[in-house]
């Protein structure tokens, strides 16, 4: 007698949580992430650019908070301190989610007040995009900021077809 609605009330315990599973949330969003393998395909690019123009350097790249995936400096890089100016370009770059030229371009413009952000607002990184979106950045140190951003650029280009320089 008392089995059959312990029986209903067993399935739809059961059978409730199925429902919602089933169930897609369009509530939460999905993004990209920049993994520590296609980091690596991005630092081997790069220092491939770089040996082929005879710019050795550093090379720092990050995920999307500017947080750091991968670094590395070459053998005869000119400034000791260039892991660590890389490593700030690729900051600025992911944060901002533009190149890090563009907030110098905007200091020089006479936009003072980026100055105070604490980050480092020098040509020398590139946003890592994946349809669209900013999923991290490489910064480059070498020896002119010219030379930053061209070996930046290689290395984006050298990767598969959704990353987008």
């Amino acid at each position: 007698m008392h089995v059959k609605p312990l029986f209903l009330a067993l399935i739809t315990c059961c059978s409730v949580p199925a429902t919602f599973a089933a169930e897609k949330n369009t509530d939460v969003a999905q993004k990209a992430i920049l993994n520590f393998a296609t980091a690596q395909q991005l630092l081997n690019a790069a220092q491939q650019t770089a040996t082929a123009k005879g710019w050795p350097c550093a090379v720092a790249i990050v995920d999307d908070g500017g947080w750091p995936i991968l670094s590395a400096r070459m053998d005869g890089a000119p400034v000791v301190a260039g892991i660590e100016l890389a490593q700030g370009k690729a900051r600025t770059s992911a944060l901002f989610k533009r190149p890090s030229g563009d907030l110098e371009n905007a200091i020089n413009g006479g936009r003072q007040a980026a100055i105070t952000s604490g980050l480092l607002m020098m040509k020398g990184a590139q946003p890592i995009r994946v349809d669209g979106q900013v999923i991290g950045a490489i910064g480059i140190s070498a020896d002119t900021p010219a030379h930053d951003d061209e070996i930046a650029q290689a290395a984006l280009a050298a990767l598969d077809q959704r990353v987008q320089p």
